[in-house]
């Protein structure tokens, strides 16, 4: 079905590979990019990853607050995108010319994109683990509504894969 044949180790990297190889542009809310809330203070927070993102593509992050980009190491730029969802998808439409997007979430995001019907498909991985607190993904959309499906789902013993698409 997927990788070389090891087992659910394979299946599990290849889902880990499709989730960020070839993307030409990603879009990720605020909370993903850092924990600094408010108007920028100064611009000493570059996100959680260091000098060298995972991203290596022009990255466009949604804020309330405008901020110059943040050219960081392996070819990510981070844009700062004060104007809501569907000017960073134009943006990062742009910038991805003929490859894909990602919308890396989080939930708040991923839910603004979905409602506005804007996401042609998704990767879940459920991973068997207790959660407290959090966003609720779900909750108040009617997937089938908005025409999603499952279209492909592979349990491992890391975790059940499910891809949604329209």
């Amino acid at each position: 079905m997927f990788g070389d044949g090891g087992g659910s180790e394979g299946v599990d990297e290849d889902y880990a590979h499709r989730s960020m190889d070839g993307f030409g542009a990603f879009i990720l809310g605020r909370n993903m990019f850092g924990p600094v809330r408010g108007e920028w203070s100064d611009d000493s927070w570059k996100g959680w990853w260091g000098e060298n993102p995972p991203y290596h593509a022009p990255t466009f992050i949604l804020t309330h607050y405008p901020r110059d980009p943040i050219v960081m190491e392996g070819g990510t730029t981070f844009h700062f995108v004060p104007d809501g969802i569907h000017t960073a998808l134009e943006r990062a439409r742009d910038a991805a010319g003929d490859l894909d997007i990602k919308i890396g979430g989080g939930v708040s995001t991923v839910r603004q994109y979905l409602q506005a019907g804007l996401i042609d498909e998704m990767h879940f991985a459920f991973s068997p683990v207790m959660l407290g607190r959090g966003e609720a993904m779900f909750q108040g959309l009617d997937l089938p509504g908005l025409g999603y499906r499952v279209i492909e789902t592979a349990p491992t013993e890391l975790a059940t894969h499910v891809m949604l698409g329209r």
